[in-house]
């Protein structure tokens, strides 16, 4: 069994010290999701970071952080969004400088419309134009998380199709730029809007892929439930990610975190991570 991936997760801190025994039993993975709130990164966020410091004292895992997405498209035209979005993306930055965290994940900025409209123009215009508004936006942050040693891992949200986010990764050239796969949105993606299924999400993420957020789900919307409670299909989810060799991070990102041993469990019992 201690072959099997190791899983971590995704908490407030106000949630870790109820599983502080369990993270640090095996230094699991963790990332905090309290830094994505625009009101905390203006604010007292130092205070939130100590706490969590001191929580998980003695921690040697990889720990990492979601970072702001709320309104921040990293798409974005137009040029004074664009410093906006910048500078958040660099409050960000300065939370894992702070706390050590090497991992910060960021939201595609890929939409359904997108799928079935780049293509709609005599070149591929329109997808050098997201390309070019990306680094326009994510340039400064990028060079800011290689100087620090963060990777950032671009999420799946609407996206349809599975190569699009590694596309974007790779034209930064960066050690600093990699990608997720969020299952609960791959399955969404496929269910709602016809995209592959979870499993081909991850092989075309392929090597690139240092990150997953593992929640379960219907295919309709966006339910973050416990593994089990859905209808994804887990046994080839991870028959992919045994293929890799990038060993991304496992998170267990689920809405109601007194389900995320039961999650666990399920795993477990299905011989498919510990």
């Amino acid at each position: 069994m201690t072959d099997l991936p190791l899983l971590g997760m995704a908490l407030p801190t106000a949630a870790l010290e109820d599983f502080r025994d369990f993270i640090l039993a095996e230094d699991r993975d963790v990332e905090l999701q309290d830094f994505f709130d625009a009101d905390l990164l203006n604010g007292d966020w130092k205070s939130v970071a100590d706490q969590a410091r001191h929580i998980l004292s003695g921690y040697q895992g990889r720990l990492g952080i979601h970072g702001p997405f709320w309104g921040l498209n990293i798409a974005n035209p137009d040029p004074d969004m664009q410093a906006v979005i910048t500078r958040k993306y660099l409050q960000g930055l300065e939370v894992c400088d702070y706390l050590g965290a090497t991992q910060m994940v960021i939201h595609s900025p890929y939409t359904t419309w997108d799928f079935n409209n780049l293509d709609n123009f005599s070149d591929r215009s329109a997808y050098d134009w997201v390309i070019e508004n990306c680094h326009k936006i994510m340039a400064p942050v990028v060079a800011r998380a290689e100087d620090i040693g963060v990777t950032m891992v671009v999420e799946n949200i609407e996206d349809k199709d599975p190569d699009i986010r590694r596309i974007l990764a790779d034209s930064f050239d960066s050690p600093a730029m990699a990608v997720s796969v969020d299952t609960g949105h791959a399955h969404y993606a496929h269910g709602a809007t016809g995209a592959p299924p979870v499993d081909y999400f991850i092989r075309r993420a392929g090597e690139r892929l240092q990150h997953v957020h593992l929640q379960d789900a219907d295919g309709y919307a966006d339910r973050h439930w416990a593994i089990g409670e859905g209808n994804i299909l887990w046994h080839g989810v991870f028959r992919a990610l045994a293929e890799l060799k990038s060993s991304p991070r496992l998170i267990l990102e689920l809405r109601d975190k007194g389900r995320i041993m039961r999650s666990v469990e399920w795993l477990a019992a299905a011989g498919l991570a510990r």
